[in-house]
């Protein structure tokens, strides 16, 4: 079989729908790599600051490897921006969306609410509530989130880091995304610090 049978999803047998199957796990295999080169596609984006958005990316991963984070945190962080190209206006969900499968619970709430947290940074210029983040204290994220963006993200537009290129984070992205999908051992997993300072001292620039 090289196609499936029917023009209608109603009118397919369960050979149609073995065969598709195969084909579409076949097809997640290369999800790590399609990332990556959205990613780098972010170079075409609209940027304005000193450094592009890829460039933002890889440098906010490159704080969180040498704060010593683990892998969950550091691919979080390189992705935590794709959806800028795709999804200007939620990018933050869009990112958390596809992490969601992927990544432990502590991490994907942290990607998909970073958006309201860089407010305070910047939301009194622009007409946005610079507070809005106050919605959200006392969940159990909350300082995980308010971290993330104070040490990663808001410091990550600096053309004189030294930041690490794509090809240091290509097998961690490969890692994670070759993870069973919704495996409750990954997604249910204890959430761990942002900095990890024994961790750190083994990873020089």
């Amino acid at each position: 079989m090289e196609q499936v049978k029917f023009t209608q999803m109603i009118d397919g047998d369960k050979d149609d729908y073995d065969f598709l199957t195969k084909h579409e796990i076949e097809h997640t295999k290369g999800t790590a790599d399609r990332l990556l080169t959205a990613l780098v596609e972010l170079d075409e984006g609209l940027s304005g600051y000193q450094i592009t958005r890829l460039g933002h990316s890889l440098q906010c991963a490159t704080r969180a490897w040498r704060d010593g984070a683990d892998i969950d945190w550091v691919v979080s962080a390189l992705l935590h921006d794709i959806g800028d190209i795709y999804a200007p206006y939620n990018h933050d969900e869009y990112a958390a969306t596809i992490l969601r499968p992927f990544v432990r619970e502590q991490c994907r709430w942290v990607v998909e609410k970073h958006g309201d947290f860089q407010l305070a940074y910047f939301g009194a210029h622009v007409g946005a509530d610079p507070n809005k983040r106050d919605a959200y204290k006392g969940h159990k994220y909350y300082d995980d989130c308010k971290s993330f963006c104070e040490h990663w993200d808001q410091t990550s537009f600096d053309p004189a880091y030294n930041t690490l290129d794509i090809e240091f984070f290509r097998d961690m992205v490969r890692e994670v995304f070759a993870r069973n999908p919704n495996d409750p051992a990954v997604m249910n997993a204890a959430g761990q610090s942002l900095v990890n300072p024994e961790v750190a001292t083994t990873r020089s620039d």
